[in-house]
């Protein structure tokens, strides 16, 4: 009996010493995903799996730095198809409701970088932008371009992301400055921003992109030669007029700053209900 009770003593010695061991935490960031790109910047590689949630595609891609989701206005490609991903704005724990289906990081964009306009459509639920799912305060009430529902954050990722993309056009650009008061060139709405907050401003540019029908407004990027490349040499202007890329139009709107669409959109500086000139 006395070495009966030992042994039990002594089991139940090591049980104990088993349950105070602690448990070793996971290295931090173990099981983030590695990021393929910063926010803006491109996105390639080879379609291994694509998944339809009308009017949007998700695509798995497979990159040169492992494999990476994105998500792009729906698109006819197939698995094996090389793509670009244009404009790549990160979404981390992205939740698409149509599909029920929730990603550690989806990568919103345009395919290929097209400027065409964003599909409509209400879906379920983007330079220097990040979000969620869903983003604070997002509670989805855009109407999209073709009215009915509201848009979902995640229509308006995609929307944002189509907009703030880069340009479709760049090439050489030399524009003269408007004239008028109120003229300002690119660069000096840029730097004079503040003192600009809600005054009227003049800007003669040359389109490098136009999306059409984004939240009820056209999006027009205009450069006109002047400004830091990636800091102030392009600003993007919201009308309800048509511009073709290539042409030289002068835009006359209220210039906002620090300007917030949500869904993780906010724009430092933009020319708001712009009418465009010739």
């Amino acid at each position: 009996m006395r070495r009966l009770s030992v042994v039990l003593l002594v089991a139940l010695a090591v049980t104990a010493c088993k349950k105070e061991e602690p448990v070793q935490a996971p290295q931090a960031g173990a099981g983030a995903p590695a990021p393929v790109a910063a926010a803006g910047q491109e996105v390639k590689g080879k379609v291994v799996e694509k998944l339809d949630a009308p009017p949007y595609s998700y695509l798995k891609l497979q990159t040169a730095s492992g494999e990476a989701w994105a998500a792009v206005p729906k698109a006819d490609v197939s698995a094996g198809t090389e793509v670009t991903i244009a404009g790549a704005v990160p979404m981390q724990q992205w939740e698409s409701k149509t599909l029920d289906r929730k990603w550690d990081m989806v990568y919103f964009g345009t395919l290929g970088g097209a400027g065409g306009a964003m599909p409509p459509g209400g879906g379920s639920p983007p330079p220097g932008m990040a979000g969620g799912s869903p983003p604070p305060g997002m509670g989805g009430g855009a109407m999209p371009p073709s009215g009915g529902a509201p848009m979902g954050p995640e229509s308006m990722a995609a929307a944002h992301a189509a907009a703030a993309a880069g340009p479709a056009e760049v090439g050489d650009v030399k524009v003269p400055k408007a004239s008028g008061a109120d003229a300002r060139t690119v660069a000096e709405a840029w730097a004079q921003r503040t003192a600009l907050k809600e005054k009227p401003v003049t800007i003669r540019g040359k389109v490098v992109k136009f999306n059409q029908g984004i939240m009820g407004k056209n999006w027009v990027h205009l450069r006109d030669g002047t400004g830091t490349a990636g800091k102030d040499n392009d600003i993007t202007v919201t009308t309800g007029d048509v511009a073709q890329v290539g042409e030289v139009v002068v835009a006359k709107g209220t210039l906002r700053i620090d300007k917030d669409f949500g869904a993780g959109y906010a724009y430092p500086v933009i020319v708001e209900d712009a009418k465009l000139g010739r």
